[in-house]
């Protein structure tokens, strides 16, 4: 991924210098798990540990020649070795592995190192969703349906749609990582030929990782598609949250912007412009999460006990993905946090109808007086049409309309036009979502 997106910490994971670190440490722990049931020599296992290192340079040097990455890497480390005086050791290296032990185990590593910056930046984003929630909990908005306006609803009732939703990503992203913390010293084709499983199962315990129960060459990759797929979720709430946003700010609606700073400019000819580019910027980048995804399903389906074909997609998408995610889980926890809000055009936008939104309260107060519901359906909807189509007022309308009159009383159609009763149940919906009132 470009710099331009990268955030520092999750960059260094996916780094040449990290992931032949996460190889070293497979070697490593294989090489004491050996020694510790007299595979290999222990005095060997305890040299590689004190002095094998290694050289990114000089394995991608290497690797211009014999065109293979892992020999490269374990030439690189012998080198180390040898020119530390223990270059008997060193034979011990990589004993009795296939590559794809070496890196399928070592990619759970940095997988996990992923993941524990991933859930950091979700648990980061919840607290500042819920606060929110909480300040315009009672901020009266028009809800929207098919981008009409529907019946009043609160902003914070929104957000807290958006808070209830980073809970289950959560949720997913930890099952996810869970699924993928798995390694496999399994062999060239899965066998345990050359280590049995209770050496695979001590190496695994050594790294922190489940062994794999049954694997081919590889770790089948349903788990990595399940694991990028999840992120193509999450990465789609944040696009959520931003296109909202981006609706709520256009012109017409301006019920709520992102920030704009001091200085800050929105176009180069137009002065006047203040664009949601960070929203624009979320919602573009999610769409690359949701084709990586795609990618991860291709790579399911491998020729017999594994091919390579999957190898070069996973070095692009698997970093791509996490930074992607860790970038716009950082940019929507901003988003958010200095949003712009102004309750005021919210509340002139609900009444610009003049009480066209409470239609649908309207008409069940007619049924329940006694109208059947079909006549009091084309009452209500002949007012309706005629207010919506010349502007007109649509409850001085039915104030005025004496069938109404004969089934309603004056206060009990300003009932029906009740906005604290159309939102009375907003608080028990947060108590649910909060699981009290004052969480």
């Amino acid at each position: 991924m470009i710099s331009r997106y990268t955030r520092s910490a999750m960059g260094r994971i996916w780094s040449d210098q990290n992931k032949f670190q996460q190889w070293l440490e497979v070697e490593l722990a294989a090489s004491e798990a050996l020694a510790e049931r007299g595979v290999v020599p222990a005095e060997a296992a305890r040299l590689l540990r004190a002095h094998a290192g290694f050289d990114v340079a000089r394995i991608l040097e290497i690797e211009r020649e014999v065109k293979h990455d892992v020999i490269a890497f374990t030439t690189a480390v012998a080198e180390k070795m040898a020119a530390a005086g223990y270059a008997e050791a060193s034979r011990w290296l990589h004993y009795g592995l296939t590559s794809n032990d070496v890196v399928d185990t070592a990619q759970a590593l940095q997988i996990r190192q992923a993941y524990e910056i991933l859930l950091a930046d979700l648990e980061k984003l919840r607290p500042v969703l819920k606060r929110r929630a909480r300040e315009f909990q009672h901020a009266v908005e028009i809800g929207r349906t098919h981008g009409v306006h529907a019946e009043p609803i609160t902003f914070g009732l929104k957000i807290a749609i958006w808070y209830e939703e980073a809970g289950r990503n959560i949720r997913r992203l930890k099952a996810a990582a869970e699924d993928m913390r798995v390694g496999k010293i399994s062999g060239a084709v899965g066998t345990f030929a050359h280590i049995g499983p209770e050496i695979e199962e001590a190496i695994c315990e050594k790294l922190g990782l489940r062994p794999a129960p049954v694997s081919s060459q590889v770790i089948q990759r349903d788990r990595h598609a399940n694991f990028v797929a999840t992120l193509a979720v999450l990465t789609a709430s944040l696009e959520k949250i931003a296109l909202e946003v981006r609706h709520l700010q256009r012109t017409e609606v301006r019920e709520a912007e992102e920030y704009f700073s001091k200085g800050q400019k929105g176009s180069s000819a137009m002065p006047h412009k203040r664009n949601p580019v960070t929203c624009e910027q979320i919602c573009g980048l999610a769409r690359v999460v949701r084709a990586n995804a795609q990618a991860a399903f291709e790579n399911v389906a491998l020729w017999h006990e594994r091919d390579i074909s999957h190898s070069s997609v996973e070095r692009v998408i698997l970093p791509d993905s996490t930074i992607l995610a860790d970038y716009l889980l950082d940019k929507t926890t901003q988003l958010v946090d200095q949003l712009l809000v102004y309750p005021e055009r919210m509340r002139r936008n609900l009444d610009m109808t003049r009480g066209l939104v409470f239609s649908g309260q309207l008409l069940l107060d007619l049924a329940a007086a006694g109208m059947l519901r079909e006549a009091a359906y084309r009452t209500v909807q002949r007012h309706a049409m005629e207010a919506w189509e010349n502007e007109s007022d649509f409850r001085k309308a039915i104030d005025s309309d004496p069938e109404i009159a004969r089934v309603l009383t004056r206060e009990q159609i300003a009932e029906s036009f009740s906005l604290e009763r159309q939102l009375r149940n907003v608080d028990k919906i947060f108590a649910r979502v909060f699981h009290d009132h004052q969480s």
